[in-house]
């Protein structure tokens, strides 16, 4: 059984995004909201304005024996998740994308890491996942990826898997729609979830390729995240206006799309127009093989 981790207040929490911060145990900083650009557009997938200033951007989480850090790829807007046990150093990483790799393994070793998994919220379309290389530069890591993705991986996850790392684990929930594949990860505690592209920050994935269905994706987020606690962290798979996190309760008030009713969901999303994303032709072949494809 997964390990409680201490919640803390949403208005800590709220404040760590904001503010400069200095651990004593391993010597990172970070500057979360410092010089950024704001940009339009907040589709997934979409190729918007970049928001280009946040190519290292961590934090470390406020929970008892759990190390979290929030990392940036500029180019696909992507977020990448590093989260470990602080005793046993066992970690986890999710979205990893192949541009950063270098920058992610670094931190790992710097930190002393022992990373078990790395796990992919979905087949993504807009960059291709470092997932395969990095198996090959880490000894024991194993990939993974929802049992519908039709992607290669070790693992295969289903509705309730727990991923787990040290005394902590994530719970996969199944939140098809943006793809067949997508699943959203939920803390020991429900106080972090990472959607993927099912929901972004007020905003949520596309829905016209990849077995794309906006009732689907409707009724993901409304029956499994939406069903969090209030106050449950929301990290999305990406952002181009500089947010980093939202709630719960957040999302269910003031989530430009999701708070329409299914037949207006369902009308916006088919009429988006949207251009395809740049890389998918490079993209989707290469994470149907764990990233590995022409690497």
């Amino acid at each position: 059984m997964c390990s409680v981790i201490s919640r803390v207040k949403p208005v800590q929490r709220a404040l760590a995004l904001t503010l400069r911060l200095s651990t004593n145990t391993e010597g990172w900083s970070y500057s979360v909201a410092q010089n950024r650009r704001v940009c339009p557009g907040v589709n997934a997938c979409e190729h918007p304005l970049r928001v280009t200033s946040r190519s290292f951007c961590s934090r470390m989480a406020l929970t008892d024996g759990l190390l979290f850090r929030q990392l940036f790829e500029s180019e696909s807007s992507t977020y990448t998740y590093l989260l470990a046990d602080t005793e046993t150093k066992e970690a986890i990483i999710i979205d990893p994308v192949l541009e950063t790799i270098d920058r992610d393994l670094k931190l790992i070793h710097e930190l002393g890491l022992n990373l078990k998994v790395a796990v992919n919220t979905h087949c993504h379309a807009d960059h291709i996942t470092s997932t395969g290389l990095m198996k090959r530069r880490l000894a024991g890591l194993q990939s993974a990826i929802s049992k519908f993705s039709g992607a290669s991986a070790d693992i295969f996850l289903s509705d309730e898997d727990k991923i787990t790392f040290g005394k902590h684990c994530l719970t996969v929930r199944e939140t098809p729609g943006h793809t067949d594949g997508c699943i959203t990860l939920v803390s020991g505690d429900q106080s972090m979830a990472f959607t993927g592209d099912a929901l972004l920050i007020r905003g949520c994935g596309r829905t016209d390729f990849q077995q794309g269905c906006p009732k689907k994706l409707y009724h993901s987020v409304h029956q499994k995240i939406f069903t969090l606690p209030d106050q449950c962290l929301i990290y999305p798979a990406h952002d181009y206006l500089g947010q980093t996190v939202s709630t719960v309760s957040e999302e269910r008030q003031f989530n430009r799309r999701l708070t329409k009713s299914l037949e207006e969901f369902v009308d916006i999303m088919n009429n988006l127009n949207l251009k395809k994303p740049a890389k998918i032709d490079i993209a989707v072949p290469a994470n149907l093989v764990c990233g590995i494809h022409e690497v």
